[in-house]
């Protein structure tokens, strides 16, 4: 069946530099909900570059972050100050200001020796420890996405080493290894993605907005994982995804 959007929700800005503030804004009453239900709130977030003006603004909301639990979306699989890290980023560009006080639960906190040489006994291993560190923090209130060029999300690659395990598993979290992108990668799995209370999606630019509107047509396929979030599960409807558009 094709993927269904009637909870697919579209805000558009311009210029650019209007999205940040306001997605902010939008994630902060969404964690305010949450916490107002049971007392705290679950934030995962992407890495990349892309988010960085996101965290800058986020870090600026007034909210009790001593109760919000951040998590990462993905992870390379790099020690925690590699510059590649996104635990690194994550705190170097959240974990300030007013969010100082929201707890980082990093998706490991060290590697074996010789992290490049990493195998596939190695990756379950890690992906293993992470599912039982991240299931407590489970389901995430919010998920904040991004989506690659060649049509990933999270770290669910097309093609790649483990994706169809990532696709398939009940953990919440899978390796994969991309062949088009260096290191392998922990990821929360479809199954966390698709537990998610509410999903978010900034895209800016034309190239990642199209590969955005393909995932909205046709079949759901694991060439376009993004389609396959917006299908759901046959015991839970696909999360609420808001899509943030910007040139």
């Amino acid at each position: 069946m094709p993927p269904t959007a009637p909870s697919v929700q579209e805000h558009h800005h311009q210029p650019a530099d209007t999205l940040w503030p306001a997605l902010a804004a939008h994630i902060g009453t969404a964690l305010e909900a949450a916490m107002a239900r049971r007392g705290q709130a679950t934030l995962a977030v992407s890495g990349g570059r892309s988010p960085v003006p996101l965290f800058e603004a986020l870090r600026q909301l007034p909210l009790a972050w001593a109760r919000v639990q951040v998590l990462p979306v993905d992870e390379r699989c790099v020690p925690p100050l590699h510059p590649d890290s996104n635990a690194a980023l994550v705190r170097r560009h959240l974990l300030q200001e007013h969010a100082i006080g929201a707890r980082f639960v990093p998706l490991f906190d060290q590697l074996p020796d010789a992290p490049e040489a990493l195998n596939t006994r190695d990756l379950d291993e890690l992906a293993r420890a992470a599912s039982r560190r991240v299931a407590p923090l489970l389901p995430a209130d919010v998920v904040v996405l991004g989506l690659g060029e060649d049509g990933h999300t999270a770290s669910l690659f097309p093609g790649a080493a483990g994706t169809a395990q990532a696709l398939a598993t009940a953990e919440p979290v899978a390796w994969t290894r991309p062949t088009q992108a260096p290191h392998a990668r922990l990821t929360l799995s479809l199954a966390a993605l698709r537990g998610a209370g509410l999903l978010e999606l900034p895209l800016c630019g034309s190239v990642k907005q199209s590969v955005y509107r393909q995932s909205l047509q046709g079949e759901a396929s694991a060439e376009r994982p993004l389609s396959l979030l917006l299908t759901g599960a046959a015991a839970r409807p696909a999360p609420p995804l808001h899509v943030w558009l910007a040139p």
